[in-house]
């Protein structure tokens, strides 16, 4: 005779983890290096933590808040090297920069979104406590050292965003090589600076472009004062 099987108990079933920031954060993190970043929704999240979207929204306002926590996540993974209490401010700024760009460029559609982010985490604001301060050290005033943040990393998001999506592209290869040709078989009389300018427009490699591209903006920074500042 089969025996009637016993019910389980409710009580007896393991709980649900409690929801909190951190924890939906990390579970964005997850999908997006599984899926990408246009699975991070809040009803895929919902999915995984097995509750209804309604509840997320308690933790994160929005989408665009929830990708901002994404972005802050990542940037734990931004080198930060032991400071050298050397003179050489400058190449270490230059090699934290070039780490962050690299890791947007590593993820195209957050290195898109990064455009209009706006993380407040702790990785984010610890990255540009390293930027202050190492163009303070540089000799940069505060004033120029605090817009001057805004100045490097946008340059180097735009940077990341736009050699992400070339490497999406399937045609982007194509373009290069077209845009390349053109270039090289531009008519001298009717584009005599492009003519005059070869091979060094298309010279280097990309990083070397990019660290070039940071001394230029951090010259700027350095030697150009404030509006109102100037005497």
């Amino acid at each position: 005779m089969t025996s009637k099987r016993e019910p389980i108990s409710r009580r007896e079933r393991p709980a649900k983890p409690a929801l909190s920031r951190q924890g939906i954060v990390d579970t964005a993190v997850r999908v997006m290096r599984s899926d990408g970043l246009e699975k991070v929704t809040m009803r895929r999240l919902a999915q995984e933590l097995d509750t209804g979207p309604a509840s997320l929204y308690v933790y994160v306002t929005n989408t665009a808040e929830l990708h901002a926590a994404v972005l802050d996540a990542l940037l734990g993974e931004v080198h930060l090297p032991a400071l050298d209490t050397g003179s050489n401010w400058r190449g270490q700024l230059v090699a934290v920069l070039t780490s962050y760009t690299h890791l947007l460029a590593a993820h195209p559609q957050l290195a898109r979104s990064a455009l209009v982010a706006r993380p407040s985490g702790e990785h984010y604001l610890g990255l540009v406590e390293r930027v202050l301060l190492l163009l303070s050290r540089g000799g940069a005033s505060q004033g120029q050292a605090a817009w001057g943040v805004d100045s490097l990393l946008q340059y180097a998001t735009a940077t990341a965003a736009e050699h992400a999506a070339q490497e999406r592209d399937p045609r982007s290869e194509d373009d290069w090589d077209a845009l390349t040709r053109a270039v090289h078989d531009v008519d001298e009389a009717a584009h005599p600076m492009i003519k005059a300018h070869l091979p060094e427009l298309r010279a280097g490699t990309e990083d070397a472009r990019l660290a070039w591209g940071f001394d230029v903006v951090i010259n700027g920074i350095t030697q150009t004062p404030l509006p109102g500042t100037e005497g």
